[in-house]
């Protein structure tokens, strides 16, 4: 983690910068459908791409929607109180993009949740969902992981956030969930960075053995 966070600053970002706004889910209230809907688009977003558009357009947002605007300000402040967007009065509203300092303080607190996840997950995931996570890489060779890097990009964060469901504590998934916007930017920035995929496919490798073999402090460790 600490070598992610020491390249975050020089590297390119993969991935959509501007904002696509998906069908809202039927299943839902007005204002949670909305809100998931903003939510799920802000997060798919690469916000550290240099061309990332991070000013969000109400009038554009409730015409893409269909609906007016008291209830996409409802919903864009319920994302501001989960820190994913900042309203600025009379200027508009803005997704947050982390500074490299709070970036560095991010990765920190990732890796501490996501070792955490893993050791518990040595104690209560299932034989079946520990190879799952093996199955996820059957098909990637360190080079073939190189070459198509922005597949292996995605996997790559699937698997971190498997790590963090295994672990079976949904206090551990609901803070790593705030987090997530930013650690996939990062992850796709980083992962194409020098033999990064290739040891990435090897680091992967030895986390899913230490599962396999219940070993909660070496899961944890790395």
């Amino acid at each position: 983690m600490e070598r992610e966070a020491e390249s975050i600053a020089d590297t390119e970002a993969t991935g959509a910068s501007g904002l696509v706004v998906q069908p809202i889910d039927a299943n839902f209230s007005l204002k949670d459908r909305i809100y998931d809907s903003l939510r799920r688009a802000i997060t798919s977003m690469n916000i550290y791409a240099e061309d990332a558009e991070l000013r969000l357009d109400e009038r554009k947002l409730s015409e893409q929607l269909e609906i007016s605007r008291t209830p996409i300000r409802e919903a864009l402040a319920r994302l501001e109180q989960e820190g994913l967007v900042h309203i600025v009065p009379r200027k508009g509203v803005f997704i947050v993009r982390k500074t490299k300092r709070e970036v560095l303080e991010l990765i920190t607190v990732w890796a501490a949740l996501e070792s955490m996840a893993a050791r518990l997950a040595t104690e209560v995931a299932s034989d079946e969902d520990i190879a799952e996570l093996r199955t996820m890489f059957a098909d990637v060779e360190s080079e073939e992981a190189k070459a198509a890097i922005d597949e292996y990009s995605s996997k790559n964060i699937r698997f971190h956030q498997a790590i963090l469901k295994l672990g079976g504590c949904k206090l551990i998934q609901d803070m790593s969930d705030n987090l997530f916007i930013h650690m996939r930017s990062i992850r796709a920035r980083t992962i194409s960075e020098g033999d990064r995929a290739k040891r990435s496919v090897i680091d992967h490798m030895h986390i899913i053995e230490a599962l396999e073999q219940r070993d909660a402090e070496l899961a944890e460790r790395l």
